[in-house]
């Protein structure tokens, strides 16, 4: 266990529980967080996941964009449901995006566990993309990949982080939760606002 996992394991806590909360600085502490795991993945050869935290973290930036620049004419972004549209295209993104990830890892790095590793990136980046536009249903996307994490990492001799996706995975139901509540307070709004 290293300094750079323990600041790891500490600014994903708060990232995610800022998260929950729709607390917009969740955002920037989810960079720091994204910059402190590269390094922790890069040294573990979980080079899929190494990776993504770049990307998580240009999501970042689009995230903190998007919650802090609404669309003119609409207040600040609301949780919704994602829609069949979204599904369309987010689903069979999401498998080429893995394939494609595990084709790579398998073909040009030393990663012992290929599959498992673009699996798990590629569905994170459909949770990270479903945060951006407060999708609830991303949540769930969040649950799946923690079941696939916690072993992952401990298979990977990353008892800190492993422990960090098990707390992770605890407040992705505190957060499913909350933006459940927040879903529902804002559809009863709105059909008093009709009535």
């Amino acid at each position: 266990m290293s300094l750079t996992e323990v600041l790891g394991f500490l600014t994903g806590v708060v990232n995610v529980w800022l998260l929950a909360r729709q607390v917009l600085w969740n955002w920037p502490v989810g960079i720091a967080n994204n910059l402190l795991y590269l390094v922790v993945f890069v040294r573990s050869g979980l080079y899929g996941d190494a990776g993504l935290q770049l990307i998580y973290a240009a999501m970042g930036a689009y995230g903190w964009w998007t919650w802090s620049h609404p669309a003119p004419g609409r207040g600040a972004l609301t949780v919704t449901r994602t829609t069949r549209e979204t599904w369309m295209w987010l689903v069979p993104g999401t498998a080429i995006a893995a394939v494609a990830l595990s084709f790579f890892l398998r073909r040009f790095t030393d990663s012992t566990v290929p599959g498992w590793d673009a699996l798990t990136t590629a569905l994170s980046l459909a949770a990270t993309y479903g945060q951006t536009k407060k999708l609830l249903e991303s949540w769930w996307i969040w649950i799946l990949v923690d079941v696939i994490y916690i072993p992952l990492y401990v298979y990977k001799g990353l008892w800190l982080t492993s422990a960090l996706y098990a707390i992770f995975m605890i407040l992705c139901v505190v957060g499913l939760r909350a933006w459940q509540k927040a879903l529902k307070d804002t559809a009863s709004s709105r059909s008093d606002t009709v009535g």
